[in-house]
């Protein structure tokens, strides 16, 4: 018997437009949480360069902070890449091409992030406490990461398909 919708795995008939538009918002809406803490991240940054013990750190913390801007503001250009493209074809029809985009751009993001959280935290504790702390805690939020961002989620995804058998 053939639909006018297609069925998804959880049992939701929607055409492929209604799914691209769902995707599309689901996708905004990570977006935009994982824009505001990156955001607030390079605040923080920046304003690390106006306080007057910047001028106390040495030559590594100086090539590590200035790496932590670069990727801060590499991480906001891939973010908002899936906002410049739908801009860029509004109206075009080709929404399931821009939520293809959008997701692999969500996960390069993500990816970023993941590295300036650790790189942050890495170069807060080495001024604060010494490089063997700034190693251990960047292990610590880097493992910490691993499994919660990468681990649980292969994880609820191969439950998830034993569940549907």
């Amino acid at each position: 018997m053939s639909n006018t919708f297609d069925d998804l795995a959880d049992g939701r008939p929607e055409s492929p437009a209604q799914r691209a538009d769902r995707n599309w918002n689901e996708i905004l809406q990570e977006l935009r949480v994982l824009q505001t803490g990156t955001q607030i991240l390079t605040g923080f940054l920046l304003a690390l360069a106006f306080q007057p013990s910047f001028a106390d750190l040495d030559a590594g913390q100086r090539v590590l902070y200035l790496a932590l801007i670069a990727l801060s503001a590499l991480s906001a250009v891939v973010a908002l890449a899936p906002v410049a493209l739908h801009r860029a074809v509004f109206g075009q029809q080709v929404k399931p091409e821009l939520v293809r985009v959008g997701h692999v751009a969500l996960r390069g993001a993500l990816a970023l992030v993941s590295l300036l959280l650790v790189g942050v935290v890495v170069f807060v504790f080495d001024v604060v406490v010494g490089f063997g702390a700034a190693v251990a805690a960047g292990v610590v939020l880097g493992l910490m990461i691993l499994v919660l961002w990468v681990v649980v989620p292969i994880f609820v995804r191969r439950r998830g398909r034993r569940g549907a058998r």
